[in-house]
């Protein structure tokens, strides 16, 4: 290992060991990072949650170069609540070479990778600055990352590429699915159940429009064109949460389910979120003839777009040369990318470890990963061209 993957386990650790769960505040890990990079004489801008409990950070390694580049890393993690561990989820041990810990493959390697070389990008000959943008709420809908974007264009930074380090195994992935998730609240008229008649039952009314998510979901296996290379290769829906009622006898007077559509980047989110609002509308006639009170109402919980870059993207070869990896991949979970490129930055998603260990019990990244990483970034440093 050399000194420089050593200091990215070092500083992985100390970040491991930070609960940034997303209903915690990240501001123990956004000023480890400032306090850092203040070390080295680098400023950090930061941009704030309303309740200024959380923070994304963006700081300029290479000031007054004509252009950037962006390792972008979101910094909160999901709970452990229930998860069977055999270790301490904030524990940062290092074992039979895994570096293990919530966050360790999703994705504080990456960050620590990116700071631990924050160096060498300073004394970088390149061509290019290198920018950090390091986010909060990543993992409950993206949320951060909006305002960096907006702070860092009013700021007059405008960046060449994106790189997403979010855990490919270092391959770098040109696509994934848009995450879109929204809240259904049925508003009936309760009544005795020997009364159903005088009553409009919440759950039931509910109930047909999960039918209808459903029957969504069936149409997309069966009819929508095959993206090739995604593990399921066609959009999906699906319902996580239902809530109603309050005992055995008593017509329920308001519902509530949650449901997310996973859609291709070929896909149109919204106007499959249009269907199941323009089908709870046709319901609400009948409801209304009962009790003009009763309704539907939908709340937006998140809308993460998809992503779609392509093998021809300079920034999509540059993350080849820097990987040494001759593949792509697609992923199936969210991240950034798509918010990034939509803002107008080219973008590739490539970064340490592997999906199928985060968000599980004993969250691990391969110490191998690690060092592929740090390739990576001496990689960008020595860079001559994007």
């Amino acid at each position: 290992m050399t000194a420089l993957s050593a200091r990215t386990l070092e500083i992985a650790q100390s970040l491991v060991r930070l609960d940034t769960v997303s209903h915690h505040s990240n501001l123990a890990l956004i000023h480890f990072v400032r306090d850092e990079l203040a070390r080295l004489g680098v400023a950090s801008r930061l941009t704030w949650d309303d309740a200024r409990a959380k923070a994304n950070l963006f700081a300029t390694l290479g000031e007054g170069k004509p252009a950037g580049v962006i390792l972008s890393g979101h910094t909160d993690t999901v709970p452990w609540d229930g998860q069977d561990w055999t270790l301490e989820p904030l524990s940062g041990a290092v074992r039979d070479g895994r570096l293990y810990g919530r966050g360790s493959a999703d994705m504080k390697s990456f960050i620590a990778a990116a700071l631990a070389h924050a160096p060498l990008f300073l004394e970088s000959k390149a061509p290019f600055a290198v920018h950090f943008a390091f986010s909060y709420d990543e993992e409950v809908g993206a949320f951060g990352v909006r305002g960096l974007i907006a702070d860092m264009r009013e700021a007059g930074t405008r960046p060449v590429a994106c790189i997403v380090g979010e855990p490919t195994g270092m391959v770098p992935a040109i696509a994934h699915k848009g995450v879109n998730r929204y809240r259904c609240c049925v508003r009936g008229k309760e009544a005795h159940s020997s009364l159903t008649p005088k009553s409009v039952n919440a759950i039931e009314m509910a109930a047909r429009v999960v039918t209808f998510v459903r029957g969504m979901a069936e149409g997309f296996e069966r009819d929508e064109p095959r993206y090739e290379g995604f593990d399921v290769p066609f959009s999906t829906s699906s319902v996580g949460q239902f809530h109603g009622g309050i005992a055995d006898n008593v017509v329920p007077r308001d519902a509530e389910f949650r449901y997310e559509f996973r859609d291709l980047p070929t896909a149109d989110a919204r106007a499959m979120q249009e269907r199941v609002v323009a089908y709870a509308r046709s319901l609400e006639p009948a409801m209304k003839e009962v009790a003009r009170e009763s309704g539907f109402s939908f709340e937006t919980i998140c809308e993460v777009p998809s992503f779609l870059g392509s093998e021809d993207d300079a920034v999509t070869k540059l993350a080849h040369r820097l990987a040494g990896e001759p593949r792509t991949t697609l992923v199936a979970f969210g991240t950034e990318a798509g918010i990034f490129q939509r803002s107008g930055i080219p973008t590739v998603v490539c970064g340490p470890g592997h999906i199928a260990q985060a968000h599980q019990p004993d969250e691990y990244v391969s110490l191998d990963q690690i060092e592929r990483c740090c390739a990576f970034m001496r990689g960008l440093a020595e860079a001559r061209e994007l």
